[in-house]
């Protein structure tokens, strides 16, 4: 039996039973996957908020994008919490693609070395200052909900495919480098309401 709590929140327990301890091949807790899932989404406010655009945005349009983003969280919300031997590979590689997708931030954006040892963005997506610890406490979150998914839930026999995930970071860069050019064009030419946080 596993379970996480949030001060104030909800409970979750995950209890896997069989006839011996050798029938149960990992100790879950589902929360954490799904943690890893709503950072994403965190993100994706944040960036709609400041009119930055949604992900996908600039290859499908504003409406598909936010669909595709919707129906994605959706199912991998609830793949974490349905658990099982198939899902195992695919969390691991939705782990990998969400600890590329941390990395892609300290690539595209200056850092310096934070408090504690980690790094940490010094700009970012024309955030301001007093946003930039919410913005950093997010991406740190995102990387350790993935980084806790891999190590205490998903089989050691699965965690290879996260490489798999994590594989797609060249594309990630190239995309995310794409996304605020093509903002910016946006802005100039066709100014909206989702654009006029970068429009001249």
């Amino acid at each position: 039996m596993a379970g996480l709590a949030q001060k104030g929140g909800a409970v979750l327990s995950h209890i896997r039973i069989a006839e011996t301890p050798e029938a149960l091949h990992a100790v879950r807790i589902a929360a954490a996957a799904e943690e890893q899932s709503n950072h994403p989404l965190a993100h994706a406010v944040i960036d709609h908020a400041r009119s930055l655009g949604l992900v996908w945005q600039p290859e499908l349009g504003l409406g598909p994008a936010g669909a595709l983003w919707t129906a994605q969280l959706t199912a991998w919300a609830a793949l974490a919490a349905r658990g099982g031997r198939r899902a195992d590979g695919v969390l691991a590689a939705l782990a990998g693609a969400s600890l590329a997708g941390v990395v892609v931030h300290f690539i595209l954006w200056p850092w310096r070395r934070g408090a504690i040892g980690l790094p940490v963005l010094t700009d970012a997506e024309g955030l301001s200052p007093r946003q930039l610890p919410v913005y950093n406490a997010i991406l740190w979150s995102w990387a350790a909900a993935s980084a806790g998914s891999l190590a205490f839930e998903v089989p050691p026999a699965s965690r290879r495919w996260a490489l798999a995930g994590a594989a797609g970071l060249p594309v990630f860069v190239v995309s995310a480098r794409h996304h605020f050019q093509w903002i910016k064009e946006q802005a100039e030419s066709n100014p909206a309401w989702w654009n006029r946080g970068v429009s001249p």
